[in-house]
């Protein structure tokens, strides 16, 4: 199997922004020889993603495909093979038959609705999109006895919610919330990172704001939008299917 250069366009049919980690498509130990599995993870750290990008003392990076944040924005990392699970006990989930997604997430903290959410989409459509059942979606503590992750989440009916994603019994991703000038959200600090904002922390959407405004401006415009300052649910669309804003 060549390298999995289209990790991005599977992840955006979850409907949830995705964020391309520059040189992603030709990061990997190497091709990926195949994929007959998904492997489940938490990175029991916060803000990582460039540790699962660029590795630790004695692993070197990457460490997995995807690393999901806890507002439910998709990371691609690598295309390639990455040392996400080893050794394993099973021939179908180890760094050469299986993607690894490292959720942000320290190991003890409750797992927001939407980063979960998130969780099984991209499962499922990657099980979609490699022709797997959702039985191959297993967490790391299943397939690697040293292992505690990803923690409390209960795979049994994490198999079953992607079993009818798969199925289509289960409706789509809820859209993203519309942003009007004077909200607070999360989403914000997503919509501050995708367009490259130089404040990325604030959950404010403000007019008083020039250089977010600016951004949102540009982007509209670009992709025929229309005139005004709120982020509609047609914006988030447009970002999602961008690879760059």
């Amino acid at each position: 199997m060549p390298w999995l250069t289209r990790l991005a366009t599977i992840a955006r049919r979850t409907g949830f922004p995705v964020v391309e980690v520059d040189g992603w498509k030709t990061r990997g130990h190497g091709p990926q020889p195949c994929v007959e599995g998904v492997v489940c993870h938490h990175t029991a750290g916060r803000d990582d993603m460039h540790i699962v990008r660029d590795g630790r003392p004695g692993l070197d990076g990457p460490l997995s495909q995807f690393w999901l944040r806890r507002d439910g924005t998709i990371f691609v990392v690598a295309a390639g093979r990455c040392w996400h699970n080893a050794p394993s006990t099973s021939e179908h989930h180890d760094n050469s038959s299986s993607i690894g997604i490292e959720a942000e997430n320290n190991g003890r903290e409750a797992w927001p609705s939407v980063q979960l959410l998130a969780y099984r989409m991209l499962c499922a459509e990657l099980c979609r999109e490699y022709e797997l059942p959702a039985s191959r979606v297993m967490a790391h503590r299943e397939v690697n006895r040293g292992k505690p992750d990803p923690h409390s989440i209960d795979m049994s009916a994490f198999r079953a919610d992607v079993a009818r994603l798969l199925a289509k019994r289960q409706p789509a991703a809820p859209r993203l919330p519309e942003l009007r000038p004077g909200d607070r959200s999360e989403h914000v600090v997503t919509l501050r990172r995708a367009l490259g904002a130089a404040n990325q922390t604030s959950t404010a959407y403000t007019a008083e704001d020039p250089d977010l405004m600016a951004l949102v401006s540009a982007f509209k415009t670009k992709h025929h939008l229309g005139p005004g300052p709120d982020w509609t649910a047609d914006c988030w669309t447009a970002l999602n299917r961008s690879e760059k804003p």
